[in-house]
């Protein structure tokens, strides 16, 4: 929806902050309720609920799997509410049900209507969350390097390539659910290799050569992956975190050292920490805590975590945002013997962000706040933040010169099906920067949008709506004309559509339909016609796709 009233919109908001369910269409008499209740086996409200050791531990998976990334694993909330069991003992529990099975209009996925979830599991679901958090395991340095495993020493691995391939148009696919990673080449269309890789691969990150893909699943197990292998495969392992979600490489090489491929660094969801590895074999080296209090309250939270980390162009650091906090550290990793760290204050439930064009300046989502929050990464300081919509989600975000606000970034949202263009020039557009010049509404709420710098296309997913059909549906705005709105077409008939990327000559589109029939669908970026439809049995719910080329130089 266009907003032409900003009051609507708070008022919007604070009612979706305020629910975070639809309301049941229905209502029962109290007596009736009551029977239900009893006849189903469902608690009542106030009531805690009792489950069997079996169920205690499904139910734990199940949490682990598809919900602690945003309420968090001690349920404190953070892209999503608090679901504290105290706070979940005064909800209806056919409201719990509701919510799970079906998903809210604050943009929590229904994971029973996508069939993720069966209805039996969301029962579960429901009771589970109206009994006390169970408690993780620390994890420390000891523990972490009892799982560090080099399969090919430096020393044996290829000092050339093995092959002919076009390694820079590599792509990395992410096969979720199957706990596997997969290299595709981008020129041939043809699969390299599958590789186990962990459980729900979140990311991958090339390394500052191009030669390394590094990839981090949810259960915090780290790999590397030689791209010069005639096969690639995984060469180093270890597992750093009990639940993760970042991942990236030092990059800087200058007056204060060369650091090229040196290190790497694990963003932990849990425990609240991040890890640095030696770049080329992945062997711990050092933990450091990001439990601390809250910039704005100063109140001790126990469950920072990691979000964003991007590796600076002007210093030898790593720029990590720390979600609950609200904090950015700039984290020098030029002696970690005496380490050096820099904590800036911005805006609490950090999430996903990237760099604008020029690679000075990380644009940060703010999603719980609805705003973007802007780090200057060269003067090393806090530059502003600004409302752009309901839980904005850029990933990594799209940069691109709009024809009469120049220089400009974009954000979609998980909360409403809208993409919010905003100046991001200070310098040569002072009058735009930082202020919301475009908004347009997409098909439904998505996790992401994607350009290339020869394109002349925005692409967005619309991977969360709730109305049948629109997360399969895939919309594209063009740059020299933005207002016109965007040409949406259906791009499969199963599954959820999400996630894009270029190849490296920015002609090609790549998307995934998410399911366990998976596709990856190749688009003709200038006349937005299908060119290929990649299908197999290793294509098991294919995600995020990565490629080499744009991932190491920050091309998005």
């Amino acid at each position: 929806m266009k907003r032409i009233n900003t009051s609507i919109r708070a008022f919007s908001q604070s009612q979706s902050r305020r629910n975070g369910s639809p309301r049941l269409r229905w209502v029962l008499s109290a007596g009736s309720a009551i029977l239900l209740a009893a006849l189903l086996g469902a608690p009542l409200a106030g009531a805690a609920p009792e489950l069997s050791k079996e169920e205690n531990e499904r139910a734990q998976f199940i949490y682990f799997d598809r919900c602690s990334g945003c309420h968090g694993a001690l349920r404190k909330g953070a892209t999503g509410p608090n679901i504290t069991a105290e706070k979940m003992l005064k909800r209806k529990f056919a409201e719990l049900e509701d919510s799970i099975f079906n998903g809210t209009d604050a943009g929590m996925p229904g994971w029973g209507r996508t069939g993720e979830l069966t209805a039996a599991e969301s029962t579960l679901m429901a009771k589970f969350v109206q009994l006390p958090a169970p408690i993780p395991p620390e994890m420390g340095l000891k523990a972490m390097k009892a799982t560090h495993k080099v399969h090919v020493p430096v020393a044996d691995r290829p000092t050339k390539p093995q092959h002919g391939r076009n390694i820079d148009n590599h792509f990395g696919v992410i096969l979720r659910d199957a706990g596997q990673a997969a290299i595709v080449d981008g020129d041939t269309k043809k699969l390299i290799s599958v590789m186990d890789s962990g459980h729900a691969v979140h990311i991958f990150r090339a390394s500052a050569t191009g030669r390394y893909f590094y990839t981090v699943g949810r259960d915090g197990k780290l790999n590397l992956i030689d791209l010069w292998e005639e096969k690639p495969r995984v060469v180093a392992e270890s597992r750093v975190c009990l639940d993760a979600r970042s991942v990236d490489v030092s990059k800087y090489k200058g007056p204060k050292g060369d650091f090229v491929d040196k290190y790497a660094v694990v963003g932990c969801y849990w425990p609240p920490q991040m890890v640095v590895v030696d770049g080329k074999t992945l062997e711990p080296i050092k933990v450091i805590s990001t439990r601390s209090s809250t910039y704005d309250t100063n109140e001790y939270h126990p469950e920072p975590r990691v979000a964003t980390i991007v590796a600076s162009h002007h210093a030898p650091e790593w720029v990590v945002a720390i979600k609950e906090t609200g904090l950015v550290w700039l984290v020098d990793y030029s002696d970690l013997d005496n380490l050096s760290m820099t904590q800036i204050a911005t805006e609490r439930f950090l999430h996903d962000g990237g760099f604008d064009a020029t690679g000075r300046y990380l644009l940060i989502a703010a999603n719980m706040r609805d705003q973007i929050v802007v780090v200057d990464t060269k003067k090393r300081k806090f530059v502003t933040k600004f409302e752009t919509g309901v839980k904005p989600h850029p990933g990594r975000g799209a940069n691109w010169v709009d024809p009469e606000y120049g220089p400009v970034s974009a954000t979609t949202h998980l909360g409403e099906g809208l993409i919010a263009v905003y100046g991001s020039d200070p310098e040569g557009h002072p009058e735009h920067a930082w202020k919301v010049v475009r908004e347009e509404e997409t098909a439904g709420p998505g996790l992401f949008l994607k350009t290339h710098p020869k394109s002349n296309h925005v692409w967005t997913d619309s991977t969360l709506s709730k109305e049948e059909g629109v997360n399969q549906e895939i919309c594209v705005f063009k740059k020299d004309d933005f207002a016109a709105g965007p040409n949406c077409w259906r791009a499969a008939d199963h599954g959820k559509v999400v996630h894009f990327e270029y190849n490296k000559a920015g002609d090609e589109v790549w998307a995934a339909v998410w399911d366990k029939k998976g596709e990856l669908i190749i688009y003709d970026d200038k006349t937005l016609k299908e060119k290929q439809r990649i299908k197999g049995d290793w294509l098991v719910t294919p995600t995020g796709k990565w490629n080499v080329y744009n991932t190491v130089n920050d091309i998005y």
